[in-house]
């Protein structure tokens, strides 16, 4: 089952465990400067908000009711991440997901068209909350580029550069919950293991309507290997298709403003504000997926194009960044600078 409560996805599985519950929100960033260096990871400024495809299947297209979901609002050359958040069982711990994630039906830890079931090899999924959060494509070890949004059929988007085709756009969501019987025996009532983050880092046709993620700057993001047997894993999902309409779109849909544009990343580096690097030296990351490391950013794209797709795109030198180290207790306290 899947709900839509303040502005965030939130999975459900009942019929494995009855505390079995994963929420998943869109974070709006800063879009990092697409300039070939490496940057530490932006902040979030709030959730997009979302809103139910059939609640306005008079003014949306015919193909976004087909196809179902929630829709949200993004400006051109705007970035999110995606943040996950797993229910909390007793002492037990968080319910452990694995966390399908695709971009126009091109996962975005593969580079892979669409596949309805998990993989190992390669891994197809990322693990909540291992997970933390997701900011774009895995293209190397360490290393993803930002998701960007773009219109689809500009030829910017991640689906377009890979299959030719600006077809679906959006992001499509797939959570697998563990099954119940390996919860419990992984995760004993006398554990109380809890892992957790610092809440800092919280601050027509389709085709002519649809936003497209597209590869962004290059963010230091590692995307971590599973650490559980792949058996663990039960075959009851529940899938989400995520609609992206630019603002005028949103508008005409929704009758309601988008958010305000957010600030620069040159704007919000100016005044000192804190950017963040998560470090969890107990997971091991994956290596990336070639097909995505082929990619071209959007820079580099609308170089070759004779086109400036990204406004404002001056390179900054992030200095106040803050270091984010998963909790291995609900009551551990963490050690800040003196």
């Amino acid at each position: 089952m899947i709900e839509l409560r303040r502005d965030s996805l939130v999975f459900s599985f009942p019929e494995v465990h009855p505390q079995a519950q994963l929420s998943v929100n869109f974070q709006r960033t800063l879009r990092i400067p697409d300039d070939g260096q490496e940057y530490p990871l932006p902040p979030g400024l709030g959730t997009f908000p979302l809103v139910h495809v059939d609640d306005f299947g008079k003014t949306v297209p015919s193909g976004w009711l087909e196809h179902g979901g929630v829709l949200l609002p993004m400006y051109q050359s705007e970035a999110l991440w995606i943040l996950f958040h797993s229910s909390y069982v007793d002492e037990r711990g968080q319910y452990p997901f694995a966390v399908q994630v695709a971009a126009g039906k091109i996962n975005a830890v593969t580079g892979e068209t669409w596949s309805a079931g998990l993989e190992r090899r390669p891994q197809n999924y990322v693990v909540a909350p291992q997970q933390p959060w997701l900011d774009g494509y895995c293209v190397r070890k360490g290393q993803i580029r930002q998701f960007v949004a773009m219109p689809l059929g500009a030829g910017y988007s991640a689906e377009e550069q890979i299959s030719g085709k600006a077809e679906y756009g959006g992001l499509q969501i797939s959570v697998f919950p563990m099954k119940a019987e390996e919860f419990k025996r992984r995760f004993p009532r006398w554990a109380k293991r809890r892992e957790s983050v610092d809440s800092c880092l919280m601050l027509s046709e389709a085709a002519d309507k649809s936003m497209g993620l597209a590869p962004g700057g290059l963010m230091k993001q590692e995307i971590f290997e599973d650490r559980f047997a792949f058996e663990d894993w039960d075959t009851t999902h529940s899938r989400c298709f995520v609609h992206i309409a630019n603002s005028l779109v949103w508008r005409s849909i929704t009758g309601a403003n988008p958010p305000t544009p957010p600030p620069t990343s040159k704007e919000y580096t100016k005044y000192g504000y804190p950017w963040f690097d998560y470090y969890d030296d107990d997971s091991v990351p994956l290596p990336g997926a070639d097909v995505l490391a082929q990619l071209q950013s959007v820079a580099e794209l609308g170089k070759k194009k004779g086109d400036v797709p990204l406004p404002e795109n001056e390179s900054v030198s992030p200095s106040n960044v803050k270091v984010i180290r998963p909790r291995k207790s609900k009551e551990q306290v963490r050690e800040g600078v003196f």
